[in-house]
C-alpha cells in the first residue's frame, strides 16, 4: 500500500469535488459535493441514537434500496436534526435541486447535514448556489481540500487522507476525508465520513467490508461520550480501476480491507486529535483481556472518563483514576492483576505493577504526559485479546466552545 502525500477524496479515477460559501452560515466555506463520472455503488454506516438526522433517514433508504448514486452532497452550519416533516421534506428537496442539477433521480443523491440541531434548513441557498458548485467541480487536489474545508463546523482543520493498492494487476485507489471535533462518540451500526474508491468490486463485499472495519476504527474514539444524530460514514465505489470485479473473499478483497482499515483509522485518530479544544491525542491500548469485548469496553470507559481525561490535560500520572475508569465499566477482573504504563516519544513508563503504584518518577511521568500523543498501556493478564480506544484531553477550551456554539 501506499500513502499518497496529502491525498483526498478527488484521487481516485472518476471523482470530482467542489466546495464553497452558499450562505448557509454567515461566512466560510458550508455547501460540498462529491460526485462520480459514472454511478457508483452506495453503502453507508449510521448512528444508532434514536433521534436520527433526516439526511440519515434519508440515506438509509438510498443505500439500501438502491444500488447505485450519482454523488454526494454536503451542508454544513444546520444538522436538520429534530426538525420533524418539514426537515424531511427539507432534504428531500436537497436531494432533488442537486439532482435536477445533474441530471438523476433525487434518490441517486446521498445528503448529509452538519451543524446546530433543531434548526430548520431552508433550501434557498441551496438553489441558488448549485450552479456556482457545478462550475467550481473539478477532480484535482485543490478540489478535494474544498470539499474537506467545507464539511467542517467546529474542526480546527481538514482531515482527508488516499492510499493506493494494487487489486488483478491495477492500480486502485481509495481517497476520503472526515469531519469531527465535537459530539464525538459514534455508535453506528459524529462525525461525517465519507470515501471513495475507483475499486471494481460487488455492492455485498463492499458493504461487507466496511461493516468489517467500523467497530474498530471510527466505533473507537470518543471526544466526549455524545453520539451525534448525524454520524454518517457513506463508501462510493465506481469500477473505474478497471480491475475484474471482486466477487468473493480472496486475497484482492483482504487487500481492499486492509487498505481501508488504514484509511479508516487514521482518520478516526484525526477526529480524536482535533477534539474540540484539545492539546492531546490520548491512545488506551488493553492487553490480556480475556475476550474482545471486554477489551473494547475496559479501553472506551477509560478513554471517556473526564476524571482521566482532565489528568492528562494537566499532565499529572494519576492512575488511581484509570483503574477506577476500569473498575465501572462493568467489566469483571481482579484489579491486583493490573499493570500500567504511559507512553510517548519522551519514553515509557510503568507506574502500575499488580494493582500496586511501582517507585515511579513523577518528573519523568510528566515529561511524559507533557506530549501532543500519549499513550496508556494497560494489561489485564486474563488473557490474550486486545483493543485499542481513541481520545483526547478535556480542557477549559471545550466548555467555552460549546457554551457558545449556536452564536
Amino acid at each position: 500500500m501506499k500513502v499518497i502525500e496529502n491525498g483526498t477524496v478527488t484521487n481516485p479515477k472518476g471523482y470530482q469535488g467542489a466546495g464553497l460559501h452558499i450562505g448557509i452560515k454567515k461566512r466560510n466555506k458550508d455547501f460540498a459535493l462529491i460526485v462520480s463520472d459514472v454511478e457508483a455503488k452506495a453503502v453507508g454506516t449510521f448512528t444508532t441514537n434514536m433521534v436520527k438526522a433526516a439526511p440519515v433517514l434519508w440515506d438509509k433508504q438510498v443505500v439500501e434500496k438502491g444500488d447505485t448514486v450519482k454523488a454526494i452532497a454536503i451542508n454544513s452550519g444546520i444538522a436538520n436534526a429534530c426538525t420533524g416533516k418539514l426537515g424531511e421534506e427539507a432534504n428531500e428537496k436537497f436531494a432533488n435541486i442537486v439532482g435536477n442539477a445533474l441530471n438523476v433521480k433525487k434518490e441517486k443523491v446521498l445528503i448529509c447535514s452538519t451543524g446546530v440541531i433543531g434548526k430548520q434548513l431552508s433550501t434557498d441557498p441551496i438553489e441558488k448556489g448549485i450552479d456556482e458548485a457545478l462550475k467550481q467541480l473539478k477532480d484535482d487536489h485543490q478540489a478535494g481540500i474544498d470539499v474537506a474545508t467545507s464539511i467542517m463546523t467546529t474542526d480546527t482543520k481538514p482531515k482527508h487522507l488516499a492510499v493506493e493498492i494494487e487489486v488483478k494487476g491495477k492500480t486502485v485507489t481509495i481517497g476520503a476525508c472526515c469531519k469531527g471535533s465535537g459530539m464525538i462518540h459514534p455508535n453506528m451500526a459524529t462525525m461525517l465520513g465519507f470515501i471513495t474508491t475507483d475499486l471494481n468490486i460487488s455492492k455485498e463485499l463492499l458493504n461487507k467490508a466496511l461493516k468489517s472495519v467500523i467497530p474498530d476504527t471510527f466505533n473507537m474514539i470518543s471526544v466526549d461520550r455524545d453520539t451525534s444524530t448525524n454520524d454518517t460514514v457513506l463508501l462510493l465505489s465506481n469500477g473505474l480501476a478497471g480491475n475484474d470485479e471482486i466477487v468473493k473473499e480472496d486475497e484482492d478483497y483482504q487487500t481492499f480491507k486492509e487498505a481501508l482499515y488504514y484509511v479508516n483509522e487514521y482518520l478516526a485518530k484525526c477526529i480524536a486529535s482535533d477534539g474540540e479544544g484539545a492539546t492531546k491525542l490520548l491512545e488506551i491500548n488493553v492487553n490480556g483481556a480475556k475476550d474482545v469485548k471486554q477489551a473494547k469496553v475496559v479501553a472506551k470507559s477509560v478513554c471517556t472518563s473526564p476524571l482521566v481525561k482532565t489528568a492528562i490535560f494537566g499532565n499529572d500520572a494519576n492512575w488511581g483514576r484509570l483503574l477506577c475508569a476500569m473498575g465501572y465499566s462493568g467489566e469483571e477482573f481482579d484489579p491486583y492483576q493490573v499493570d500500567l504504563y504511559i507512553e510517548s516519544e519522551f519514553g515509557n513508563l510503568k507506574l502500575v505493577e499488580n494493582g500496586m503504584a511501582t517507585d515511579y518518577s513523577e518528573e519523568k511521568a510528566t515529561q511524559i504526559l507533557s506530549s501532543d500523543y500519549v499513550k496508556t498501556n494497560i494489561d489485564m493478564k486474563m488473557g490474550n485479546e486486545k483493543a485499542t480506544a481513541w481520545g483526547c484531553d478535556l480542557t477549559y477550551d471545550y466548555v467555552k466552545i460549546n457554551a457558545d456554539y449556536r452564536s
